[in-house]
């Protein structure tokens, strides 16, 4: 059986802990895709997860990683092989999935872009603890148990360490990261879904800003 590289490991460790916070962000006019971002990194934050949840996610990952070298561009919401293939040839530095399959797995230990596997149970955790993998995403965060859940998995895996996202707040934010294996959160709060139809990029800097402030 194929086991994650060391390098991968790295790699998806560099990601995690280069923000505490992970914009979780859904493009749907592809003229915001570049100020949005820029406003965000304006804000403090250098790792945008650019979800595959409209057409556009693709060509977004594809302009922000030209526009933006700075920073850490990858992909959310990838749920096949093809979208990983996709993503990918977009120039993604990172995937980041809802869930798992033993496909998606498998074809993150031989991609050249690192995989941040989703779980959201225990046997989903153990599935990728298997194949090598040791950081993952627990989604959707709240309505699968949040922070006792996460308590919980530090027993027999103190080993991992988790993105958790899904139903996270500013306010909560804090809370989340105070556990020794939660490294960085995931959320929609960075990017309102009202500023951005206004292209108020200054809010969008400023809860950014204040968001990092708060931790």
């Amino acid at each position: 059986m194929k086991q994650l590289s060391s390098h991968h490991r790295e790699r998806v460790r560099a990601v995690l802990n280069s923000s505490p916070l992970i914009p979780v962000i859904t493009v749907n006019d592809p003229d915001d895709a570049v100020p949005l971002c820029l406003a965000l990194v304006e804000g403090g934050i250098n790792v945008l997860e650019i979800t595959l949840r409209t057409e556009h996610g693709v060509k977004a990952i594809e302009k922000v990683r030209k526009a933006i070298p700075e920073a850490w561009v990858g992909a959310g919401t990838v749920t096949s092989i093809a979208q990983y293939r996709q993503v990918e040839a977009a120039g993604a530095q990172f995937v980041i999935t809802p869930g798992v399959t033993e496909a998606i797995l498998e074809f993150g230990i031989t991609s050249e872009t690192p995989l941040l596997p989703g779980i959201a149970t225990i046997s989903e955790l153990m599935i990728g603890y298997n194949l090598g993998y040791r950081e993952f995403k627990f989604f959707p965060a709240e309505v699968a148990g949040g922070i006792p859940a996460l308590k919980a998995f530090g027993g027999p895996f103190p080993d991992v360490t988790f993105c958790p996202t899904g139903g996270i707040r500013r306010n909560t934010a804090a809370d989340y990261l105070a556990l020794g294996n939660v490294q960085a959160v995931g959320g929609t709060w960075l990017t309102p879904a009202d500023a951005v139809a206004a292209k108020d990029w200054s809010q969008i800097t400023e809860i950014a800003r204040g968001s990092l402030a708060d931790l």
